[in-house]
């Protein structure tokens, strides 16, 4: 369930003129951004911030929080009199998801004018690309030394972190920047009340960030033009699984699950579900199949957009994804809240037994409880996707989890990965 650099598909939904995406073009550098009309100037940061706001971006990372009321809290800071700092978090801590390294590493003048419109909003003067791809780092840091007189007065720095599912957290990014470990930190305060060095600090996907140019030149209103009107614009879409080479896809909110499936090559009759977001929104049955991609459909659904990732499911077993899902996080967890370290673990060893054969009812009923209880415990949301994935295995394929009581099956036996889905690398 990994794939390699020569793997990965980059494709635009049919019909749509791409704002992120670049097909079969190599890297783009300075002189062909500056030519296609980027690094325009934002000569009045209100008007911005209010373009921003009528767009209704929505946050690219996995919340789905709007940027406007991201921007307006930091903002605020700076007309106080505070100084802030500016964060493009392009971690993407998230195996599944391969969307931010691909435009570090080929649009890296895209998300650092997305990062320079962001400063000019909240008035800041330094910022930071934080990554944990070496090649994608390697990019910006050429991308800096071309920019020049495109970022003004902002200072931007490249920080690199080793991957982690919990190094892209907002609170992590902050602490590896003033020199802490890659670990998330309690709130309050938030990022946007004390960040690096203490200051208000704005802390956005890259992807996220790379929608600022577009909404600057085109209007809120262009912006609208693709989505739907609670999650409005385009955005990227991570597809893996059913034994298909990965696929990196732009793509309007509301777009039909079973369109993309076809694009990918994918007979919607053959899929039995998928897992969401990445590893945090947990597992759908076959309703993705009849489901449209955005937000408030994922939510009617008991489910989530994330980050974009869509894995899907057509002979792996649902309950060996879970299992293999949970052990991730029970490695991954930061390792310093009990009830994440210890919740993730028990978690991860019902599903094991489950898939394996080996588990009883009151096993079940004892996941059922703790994917209710542990919610919203710790330091960050890594419970939250391990009580995601456990809740919805028993929600979403209750006769699967019935049927596995009796024993386990063929499908079990043939997924144990270690990182589910990964997408390894990019081109």
């Amino acid at each position: 369930m990994t794939t390699t650099a020569t793997d990965l598909k980059v494709d635009v939904w049919p019909g749509l003129t791409p704002r992120l995406l670049r097909i079969g073009a190599a890297p783009e550098e300075l002189p062909e951004y500056v030519d296609a009309g980027g690094y325009r100037p934002a000569d009045d940061p209100g008007a911005l911030l209010d373009a921003v706001s009528g767009s209704g971006l929505l946050g690219r990372g996995g919340a789905a929080f709007p940027l406007a009321v991201k921007l307006s809290a930091v903002r605020a800071a700076a007309q106080a009199g505070r100084q802030t700092v500016v964060i493009a978090n392009g971690e993407e801590g998230e195996p599944a998801s391969v969307k931010d390294r691909w435009l570090l590493r080929n649009r890296p003048h895209l998300v650092l004018d997305g990062l320079w419109l962001a400063a000019r909003v909240v008035g800041a003067r330094r910022g930071y690309v934080y990554v944990s791809d070496p090649h994608a780092a390697t990019a910006v840091e050429a991308a800096l030394a071309t920019a020049g007189e495109h970022l003004g007065p902002l200072q931007v720095s490249v920080v690199t972190v080793d991957p982690a599912y919990i190094a892209g957290e907002e609170s992590a990014a902050v602490r590896v920047i003033n020199g802490g470990p890659a670990k998330p930190t309690d709130k309050p305060p938030r990022v946007f009340e004390e960040g690096v060095d203490g200051l208000p600090t704005l802390v956005s996907n890259v992807e996220t960030l790379a929608h600022l140019p577009f909404i600057l030149r085109h209007g809120p209103a262009e912006f609208r033009r693709y989505g739907t009107e609670a999650s409005p614009g385009t955005f990227l879409a991570t597809v893996t699984g059913a034994g298909r080479p990965p696929a990196l896809y732009e793509l309007p909110h509301g777009s039909k699950t079973a369109d993309l499936l076809v694009l990918h090559g994918v007979d919607p009759a053959a899929v039995n579900g998928a897992l969401m977001g990445g590893y945090f929104a947990g597992l759908l049955n076959r309703s993705i199949v009849d489901a449209t991609l955005d937000h408030e459909s994922m939510r009617s659904l008991g489910s989530g957009l994330g980050c974009g990732a869509v894995a899907v499911l057509t002979e792996d077993c649902p309950v060996a994804v879970a299992a293999s899902v949970l052990g991730y996080f029970d490695r991954e967890n930061a390792g310093q809240c009990g009830s994440c370290f210890n919740g993730t673990a028990a978690m991860a060893a019902v599903a094991e037994a489950l898939r394996d054969g080996g588990a009883g009812t009151d096993d079940v009923a004892r996941l059922r409880r703790w994917s209710v209880v542990l919610r919203g415990r710790g330091a960050c949301a890594t419970l939250d996707g391990a009580a995601n994935v456990a809740a919805s295995l028993l929600d979403q394929f209750p006769a699967l989890v019935e049927s596995h009581l009796d024993g386990g099956c063929a499908g079990c036996g043939g997924f144990t990965a270690l990182r589910p889905f990964e997408v390894e690398a990019v081109s």
